[in-house]
């Protein structure tokens, strides 16, 4: 009988830890915060919340990563256009700088993802660094965004990275 009791109680435990792994393990959906209008532009947040003011041209953030050192920081918002979005999970999107050179935007302790489908204008605060990013990093962006095999497999020096940790987005609709 004592075996009986402690059996169920045991199986009770093991059912209780499997359904909360299970949900702990479930993706974590983004959905945008309340959103903003500026001017005629409606703009749904994610992350932190944030206002449309003081924002740089991505061109003069372009400028800037051509005399910044690996060490330095640029704190700013920058307004872009969307290249490309993680179509795993939309953990970190590219933002085109002109000169057919991009900007590796990520998001701040994963603490939110972009819509696998975004598109178009956003506005992020955050930091920009250049870095560089290696080979094994390089090949897992080229597979997140759907490379094939071969591409991936030429992928064999690492690359100087326009980088940008946003806290916050604001993605016009």
């Amino acid at each position: 009988m004592r075996y009986l009791k402690f059996y169920a109680m045991k199986n009770t435990v093991y059912l209780f830890l499997s359904i909360f792994f299970l949900y702990s393990c479930k993706q974590k959906t983004q959905t945008a915060q309340s959103p903003i209008q500026v001017g005629s532009v409606v703009y749904d947040t994610y992350g932190a919340a944030m206002d449309a003011q003081s924002i740089i041209p991505i061109n003069d953030v372009s400028m800037s990563f051509l005399t910044m050192k690996k060490t330095d920081t640029l704190f700013a918002k920058v307004k872009g256009t969307i290249k490309e979005v993680c179509s795993k999970k939309g953990c970190w999107m590219t933002l085109d700088i002109g000169g057919e050179k991009e900007m590796m935007v990520r998001f701040k302790d994963y603490g939110f993802f972009m819509p696998l489908d975004a598109k178009g204008e956003v506005i992020v605060n955050g930091f920009a660094t250049i870095s560089e990013t290696s080979v094994e990093d390089l090949k897992h962006y080229a597979e997140d965004s759907g490379a094939s095999e071969l591409e991936i497999e030429a992928i064999i020096t690492p690359e100087l990275t326009y980088s940008f940790e946003a806290d916050g987005v604001l993605l016009a609709r």
